[in-house]
């Protein structure tokens, strides 16, 4: 069994930063993909970020790429999501997930394990 919980979420201004903390415990991880996802009011959850833990390879949505950088903390099994130049179409809550297999582009439904989420709010 794998446990996520997340951290770091917030109000921010629009042109602001945060970091979200996903702190990963109950297996080894060398064969995981650990992602971010977020789901807004009304919207399908949607893919953020992944990292593959054995590779270290990052993966973006294209609405996020060159302001959030998702890395880890391998000590302390923690992968974080540093969000700058967030917008107010970033606001809402973003969930940790993992599988146990490299990644592969599958969208949330292919995540075996979910955090409780955190709720991010950007204002304008």
């Amino acid at each position: 069994q794998v446990q996520l919980v997340e951290s770091g979420g917030g109000l921010v201004q629009a042109g602001g930063s945060l970091r979200l903390s996903c702190a990963a415990s109950g297996r080894t991880f060398s064969t995981y993909t650990i992602g971010w996802f977020r789901q807004a009011p009304g919207k399908e959850r949607e893919f953020v970020a992944a990292f593959t833990w054995s590779a270290g390879s990052t993966y973006y949505a294209d609405s996020v790429k060159g302001r959030f950088i998702i890395s880890r903390d391998n000590a302390k099994r923690t992968v974080f999501l540093q969000m700058n130049s967030l917008k107010p179409e970033d606001t809402a809550v973003y969930y940790c997930a993992a599988q146990p297999r490299a990644y592969n582009g599958s969208p949330w439904s292919g995540y075996d394990y979910w955090g409780q989420g955190t709720q991010v709010t950007v204002s304008s």
